[in-house]
């Protein structure tokens, strides 16, 4: 039966030393990968591999996008149908509103929006830090959500009961000191 010592050993044989020991810089791996464009590691290179899977705070802003592209389209519809009604009173021959023109020409304003604050520089780079910001948060746990749920509800009660108790008690005074 191996020995630890021996099982060490054997590894030391078979590993490359990037995998062994963090510390020590790395050597080039076998010619059929490419080495890294900069000054990264491999390993930092080999993450960036999954990044476009595992989008991170980078799918909180293309929710936003998406969000507020439909948003837009919403209102405008909304707006649109509004405005097309109004004039209908004014011009009979133009008739009903119909969703099958508004709502098309709404949802390309609102992809449009979308996709021209998308490109603009400051505006993305506004929504990246908030989504990073975001992802930052520490978010309660079960448990936490539970006790303060139940802090909130005793407290109220608490309170409830402590402002009718008084409501009563000074509604006696007062019928007390009035004569009512």
């Amino acid at each position: 039966m191996p020995t630890e010592e021996d099982v060490k050993a054997n590894l030391d044989e078979q590993a490359p030393p990037e995998v062994l020991d963090g510390d020590a810089p790395l050597e080039p791996r076998a010619p059929s990968s490419p080495p890294p464009l900069d000054d990264r590691t491999y390993e930092e290179v080999d993450e960036e591999a999954f990044a476009p899977t595992q989008l991170g705070s980078q799918r909180f802003v293309y929710a936003a996008y998406f969000a507020g592209g439909i948003a837009i389209a919403f209102l405008l519809s909304k707006a649109m149908s509004y405005a097309w009604l109004r004039l209908a009173t004014y011009k009979p021959q133009v008739g009903e509103p119909h969703d099958e023109i508004v709502m098309p020409i709404a949802g390309l304003i609102g992809l449009f929006t979308a996709v021209y604050y998308y490109r603009d520089a400051k505006t993305r780079t506004l929504a990246e830090e908030v989504a990073s910001e975001l992802g930052k948060v520490s978010w309660p746990g079960r448990e936490e959500v539970v006790n303060s749920t139940f802090v909130v509800l005793v407290t109220t009660l608490l309170a409830t009961t402590f402002f009718a108790l008084m409501d009563r008690f000074w509604g006696f005074v007062t019928n007390l000191v009035y004569g009512a």
